[in-house]
């Protein structure tokens, strides 16, 4: 590594208004990172690649299932990071319009958004919101999402954390551009959800467009440490939740979609769509399959990856706070596993401390990358590759990096960036093609 563990980790607390290092923080006075995980003591252990993990693999276990042959040798790409856009504060998310023009949309976490052409950023913010915006830690603008309609409609959606009044909510708007410029409009703002953060931390963020035309939104499951409320396990909350919500024009801000799975059970709201997540940073969608992938941060042992197919009809539990990854959580051991959907890919400890979510590559330039769902943890900047083979997962670790990767995000043409939350985005590229 580039940096060492000790080095990276105080990179975090100068960055992002880290807790100090220390060796004995308990879950009680746990301090977050940036992305939702416990700022833990260094390690000088050698990183190594997370165990992939089967998804009927039983709850307790942290021995890898026995990989097939063809697995074993299953040859994987070298990557590169070749610097694509650089100058900005704290980038956490990059989106396109998929309006043809093949600008992206790189989000600062302190409420503004810049537009960059081939690598040009334009000479002011496409969006500026910081007057509403509730910054920094693990608060702030924290993700955007364009419709398919943009180029006409004109609109697009954030999803960020205020105060009103006196109190932290997230809040899901959606705002329109300028009559005659290609600019937000920071007075058109309709608010569509606004809901309670009752602490600072584990805020989600994510939102995105499906294949289906709905909005969805990744939240976490309120903050503190060990989800004290429960939050990702309750249906009367909208916290620790993957919600879907219909945002085409109406009389409403939002309707629900007729096929959400817990339309008409009163033990959950409509908007929910799945459920028993405790930060998810980030989900994604495959824009070939529609298959669907979200990260969720860990406690303080497991990061994962829990994957989700396109023909799913939602409902799903992800099962925090019953457990970490493939582990036992609350209660320590012989928890109830029935009916809990099960992470493909998990790491622990040593591998990272901060999972960031990112995409599947669709792009056309790097043969060797498609269909690689890439992944990475902020705090040691070590970058996986994931990938099913006949029907078995396995993951890989590319890259040793020196980045606190904040997030990722793909162009119009599925070219595949990587977030360094100090301010410089690279683009991820196949090392033998280039």
């Amino acid at each position: 590594m580039k940096l060492s563990a000790f080095w990276k980790i105080c990179a975090v607390f100068a960055t992002i208004a880290f807790a100090a290092c220390a060796p004995d923080a308990s879950p009680s006075s746990e301090q977050p990172d940036a992305n939702g995980a416990a700022s833990l003591p260094p390690t000088t252990a050698p990183a190594h690649t997370p165990s992939p993990t089967p998804v009927t693999a039983a709850a307790e276990t942290s021995t890898p299932a026995p990989e097939p042959e063809s697995q074993q040798t299953l040859a994987w790409p070298a990557i590169n990071l070749v610097e694509k856009m650089s100058g900005l504060r704290n980038p956490v998310d990059l989106a396109h319009a998929g309006d043809g023009s093949g600008r992206v949309y790189v989000v600062e976490q302190i409420g503004m958004v810049q537009e960059f052409t081939n690598g040009s950023r334009g000479q002011s913010a496409f969006m500026d919101i910081r007057d509403r915006v509730s910054c920094c830690g693990e608060r702030g603008l924290l993700g955007i999402a364009f419709p398919f309609d943009f180029s006409t409609s004109r609109t697009l959606y954030v999803n960020y954390t205020t105060t009103v009044p006196g109190r932290l909510h997230t809040r899901v708007s959606r705002f329109r551009l300028l009559p005659d410029f290609h600019k937000v409009d920071p007075d058109s703002e309709e608010i569509l959800l606004q809901f309670y953060q009752p602490w600072g931390n584990h805020n989600g963020g994510q939102i995105a467009f499906g294949p289906d035309g709905y909005l969805w939104i990744g939240t976490g499951d309120g903050g503190s440490a060990a989800d004290p409320r429960d939050n990702g396990q309750k249906g009367q909350t909208l916290l620790g939740k993957l919600l879907r919500i219909d945002v085409s024009p109406g009389d409403a801000p939002y309707s629900i979609p007729e096929d959400n799975p817990f339309v008409g059970d009163d033990q959950f709201l409509d908007e929910i769509w799945a459920y028993g997540l405790r930060n998810p940073w980030r989900f994604s969608f495959d824009r070939e399959t529609g298959d669907l992938y979200i990260a969720d941060v860990g406690q303080n042992a497991w990061e994962e990856v829990n994957f989700q197919p396109a023909d799913s009809p939602g409902g799903e539990n992800y099962g925090w706070r019953i457990m970490e990854g493939l582990h036992c959580f609350n209660p320590s051991s012989g928890c109830p596993t029935e009916g809990l959907i099960l992470p493909v890919v998990e790491y622990d400890r040593i591998s990272g401390k901060s999972i960031t979510g990112g995409y599947v590559y669709r792009g056309q330039g790097h043969p060797s990358l498609q269909g690689i769902y890439f992944f990475a943890d902020y705090v040691t900047g070590n970058i996986w590759g994931l990938r099913q083979v006949n029907g078995v997962w396995a993951s890989e670790l590319l890259l040793d990096s020196s980045y606190n990767i904040s997030s990722f995000g793909e162009d119009e043409a599925g070219n595949l960036y990587l977030l360094h939350y100090s301010g410089t985005i690279y683009q991820i590229q196949a090392a033998a093609e280039n």
